[in-house]
């Protein structure tokens, strides 16, 4: 069986961090959600990221949680079909009410902007010409 990678985020809001993603095209496992997590599905069976109410993701850590809006504690990168697909991600993370903290760069072989969600979370999206990802 192939490892699955699941990405634990604590988010203030669960609804509205739901709304947000939801409205970024991302879809959400129904077995993995409760008042207090949800399961967002990046890849099917592959890799998913848990978002989880502040209070439920303290149960998790002796840690304290990070202020995702004052510190970087994990940047999450996603690979895109394309140019377009990441500028339509990052058009539609603005639209839902998150922020672009950095400008798009272009590399040539590879594109990459970014958003940051509502939890202040960044999120950096790549598209890269597939004969350089080998």
């Amino acid at each position: 069986m192939a490892t699955q990678m699941f990405v634990n985020l604590p988010v203030k809001d669960l609804g509205k961090t739901v709304a947000f993603f939801t409205a970024l095209g991302f879809k959400f496992n129904p077995k993995f959600t409760s008042e207090q997590a949800t399961c967002m599905v990046i890849n099917e069976g592959v890799s998913c990221v848990m978002l989880l109410a502040e209070p439920f993701f303290k149960t998790f850590t002796p840690k304290p949680v990070s202020d995702a809006t004052q510190t970087t504690e994990v940047l999450v990168a996603l690979s895109c079909d394309s140019r377009a697909h990441v500028d339509e991600l990052v058009k539609k993370a603005v639209a839902a009410g998150g922020s672009t903290p950095l400008a798009s760069h272009d590399h040539g072989s590879m594109y990459q902007h970014g958003f940051q969600d509502l939890d202040g979370h960044l999120w950096e999206l790549f598209w890269m010409e597939t004969s350089h990802a080998a």
